[in-house]
């Protein structure tokens, strides 16, 4: 049966044909839709679950995969550095069933802290990495995936690209799913307890196990060679490659070589395909890592070739590459007059730039002007996370000063607050991202007594990527009611010196709040909880009075997307309007009113 899938659907539908029996993840784009695809297709016996980060995520895979069952683990490139300590020493131990680690590259950054390459990892690692260039692609790939983890007992990692994550394809799939049989966990202290004398013994054989593995996917299927012969070739993987075909196609005298297992490096398929090349340019997204590794190649064999690419600068460093970008490159890399290209034709439009800002009614806005009306005049530091209120940077709120990467807003608040006696220090995070990395930085503030103020923005979902569950919303991805885990039960656990939880949209009590807990020296919170308006529709609107004197304070201080001017006078657009009432609130003159009031 045919399905037009995005690529995670892809994915997820590959690892439910080859029998995948446990998926874990946590929430990150460009990977989030994969376990989101499994639990939306029929998946009995198949165990899912949100964890609540990438750690805990890799863990229970491995446990699986040390019983011979076939895991999954999703998660964004970022996500790889948070499982990386569980990661480096399965690569040692080593599995018995598949373990397939996705982790999804974001070239651009698109929607990421950083533009890192998970090829570089697996390399760190020693363990295999596949590189799909289509939904198609990876829809097959991932079934070979979990098929060398059992072959060579090594978890794997996938690494899809933003382009192949979110591309559209027709997928023949399957219309029933078997879960793979395996036999348990078999208990072998010798093997599964990692010590130092098993690293010693188990790092060597990694070292000859990959030289094997190397050899065997010079033979893998998707490592492929078209066109030429010519003096001249062109090396590509991931989406890159398909960007260079669609150029390469009206020029097949130029060879085309794939490399679609970029670790370990398939050694001896390069060697063959290079015979007779002189000069080859590398197109792969993010670093250059296959350049580097062909450069290598060329030195030890001492080959009579020119490899072009991000090295040399001819080809970009950042940001993804395109069809378009490509194709310019190839042109002027095979001498191509590109004088019938540059006719004049209709140069299209710029399309405006349009920022992130934070929703309409979203109640993170009212969070933020709450501290800052509360804080006024006073010196702060506002430490931000990663989620939603990342935007809470944008003017005219300006409420973030630093951000850094998931959990470290409530660990900078304390160096801040350990080098500035005289500073308040106010740390932001949202209740998906406290129970992934935030409760470790809690319990640090407290037994190092720093003085911060922890805000947590409640809004009952994790909204930044797509509104996946976590602990405290309670119905886990089985389905299951698994009850609320209380963030201010945990908060009260730890020892904080006052939790006060206030909704953000009555501002004069969170105002009150912030200002209470400023004034207490040591680790207090303020749990701002209010639903996101995603999850929790409103029909109501607020409306401009004619006591309105066009000062324009509304849109001034709280940025919201609503509040707009027509013909020079204030307005409320009522599609965008949540009738969440900041606005009303923030109003000298009393101008706004409607559904709004209370």
């Amino acid at each position: 049966m045919k399905e037009y899938v995005m690529g995670n659907g892809a994915i997820a539908l590959g690892a439910l044909k080859a029998g995948v029996n446990v998926a874990c993840g946590y929430p990150g784009t460009p990977s989030s839709e994969i376990i989101e695809t499994l639990a939306k297709y029929p998946h009995e016996g198949l165990h899912l679950e949100w964890s609540v980060n990438e750690k805990a995520a890799l863990e229970v895979a491995a446990a699986a995969a040390y019983s011979g069952a076939r895991a999954l683990v999703t998660m964004k490139q970022v996500g790889l550095n948070v499982a990386s300590d569980p990661l480096m020493s399965l690569a040692y131990v080593g599995v018995e069933g598949g373990l397939v680690v996705v982790s999804a590259d974001d070239p651009g950054p698109i929607s990421s802290q950083t533009e890192q390459d998970t090829r570089r990892f697996a390399d760190f690692a020693r363990i295999p990495v596949f590189d799909p260039s289509s939904p198609e692609e990876a829809f097959e790939m991932i079934g070979d995936a979990f098929a060398y983890s059992e072959k060579y007992k090594t978890p794997v990692i996938f690494r899809p690209t933003t382009r192949v994550d979110h591309g559209y394809a027709a997928i023949e799939a399957p219309d029933s799913y078997t879960p793979k049989a395996y036999e348990g966990f078999r208990k072998d202290a010798g093997r599964f307890v990692i010590f130092p004398r098993l690293s010693y013994r188990n790092h060597g054989m990694m070292e000859e196990r990959n030289v094997k593995i190397g050899e065997d996917f010079s033979a893998y299927r998707f490592n492929t060679a078209e066109g030429g012969p010519s003096e001249k070739a062109v090396l590509a993987s991931g989406v890159s490659y398909k960007y260079a075909k669609e150029f390469l196609k009206d020029h097949p005298g130029v060879k085309l070589i794939r490399i679609a297992t970029a670790y370990p490096f398939p050694e001896s398929f390069t060697l063959k395909e290079l015979a007779g090349v002189k000069e080859i340019l590398c197109f792969e997204e993010l670093s250059p890592y296959l350049e580097e590794q062909l450069l290598k190649l060329s030195g030890k064999h001492h080959l009579p070739l020119t490899v072009s690419g991000k090295l040399t600068g001819h080809v970009p460093h950042m940001g993804e590459l395109s069809a378009d970008s490509i194709a310019l490159l190839l042109k002027k890399y095979l001498g191509i007059d590109d004088v019938l290209e540059s006719k004049q034709t209709a140069t299209p439009p710029q399309l405006p730039v349009r920022p992130p800002v934070l929703c309409a009614g979203c109640p993170h806005r009212a969070s933020f002007y709450a501290v800052k009306k509360a804080m006024a005049g006073q010196k702060t530091y506002y430490c931000g996370d990663i989620g939603c209120y990342t935007l809470g940077n944008s003017m005219p709120l300006d409420m973030v000063d630093t951000c850094l990467c998931m959990g470290a807003g409530v660990t900078m608040a304390q160096g801040f607050s350990h080098v500035d006696g005289e500073g308040k220090a106010f740390a932001f995070i949202g209740d998906s991202t406290f129970f992934a990395s935030g409760i470790t930085g809690v319990v640090n503030a407290v037994f190092n007594e720093a003085d911060i103020t922890i805000c947590i923005l409640d809004n009952s979902t994790t909204a930044m990527t797509g509104h996946q569950p976590h602990p405290g919303t309670g119905i886990n991805m089985m389905g299951h009611d698994a009850g609320k885990i209380s963030i201010e039960k945990i908060l009260s656990g730890i020892g904080l010196k006052k939790i006060v939880t206030v909704d953000p949209l009555k501002l004069d009590e969170a105002m009150q709040a912030v200002r209470e807990c400023a004034d207490i020296r040591g680790v207090k919170a303020i749990i701002f909880k209010s639903p996101c308006i995603a999850i929790e529709k409103s029909s109501k609107k607020c409306t401009i009075t004619n006591a309105c004197i066009n000062c324009k304070k509304c849109i001034r201080e709280t940025g919201c997307p609503a509040l707009t001017t027509a013909e020079g006078k204030v307005t409320i657009d009522a599609s965008l309007c949540t009738g969440c009432g900041l606005c009303r609130q923030v109003c000298p003159v009393n101008a706004i009113g409607g559904d709004g009031d209370e």
